[in-house]
């Protein structure tokens, strides 16, 4: 079942022993806290590790002011970027670069940019749901309960969902193989 934003808060909140709620404008105290921690936790976790779900790659557009020093060109980053994986030349790796400004560095006229992007809350897979509720649940702790073992206890259950997220999602890749190994040429 897909999640929205006041969805995935409100099972955090429960987590936290409070009340859960129907928007972050209702001026309850669950209401602000909410409302004012679910993005910056949100975007930290999608952040953390290149998601499979919120992994893309995009031609990035070439601007046309060149940078002042260092690189002699200047790429504009996607709306939706949270973080860079690799840049490439034709290819989504191997090129040297900079992020300065919100802005990509290099000297190559054409990038391709892979990069983790900020997917909508309904798109998260369910083991994403689980460590983000997790998370919220820690970050909603003490501002609400004032109670600093409840929070430690929540992040200690944070850090196992997102062990257990990382590992599901690293199961939906191809496994990597050896190549040339000169080990294993002996061994034929």
């Amino acid at each position: 079942m897909a999640l929205n934003s006041i969805a995935l808060c409100s099972r955090a909140l429960l987590k936290t022993g409070c009340r859960s709620i129907t928007s972050f404008d209702e001026g309850t105290a669950e209401a602000e806290v909410a409302g004012n921690l679910f993005e910056t936790t949100r975007d930290a976790l999608l952040s953390a590790h290149p998601w499979s779900f919120a992994t893309a790659q995009v031609t990035l557009p070439r601007l046309e002011a060149e940078p002042i020093a260092d690189y002699a060109y200047a790429f504009q980053l996607p709306a939706d970027y949270l973080r860079v994986l690799s840049a490439g030349a034709g290819r989504g790796r191997g090129l040297e670069y900079r992020i300065h400004e919100r802005r990509l560095h290099t000297h190559s006229p054409d990038v391709v940019l892979t990069y983790i992007f900020r997917p909508a809350e309904s798109e998260f897979p369910p083991f994403f749901d689980q460590v983000l509720i997790a998370r919220l649940a820690a970050e909603f702790c003490i501002p609400l309960t004032d109670s600093t073992s409840r929070s430690e206890a929540l992040r200690g259950i944070a850090k196992d969902e997102f062990r257990q997220a990382r590992l599901i999602d690293s199961q939906q890749d191809t496994t990597d193989a050896f190549g040339d190994f000169n080990l294993i040429g002996v061994r034929s």
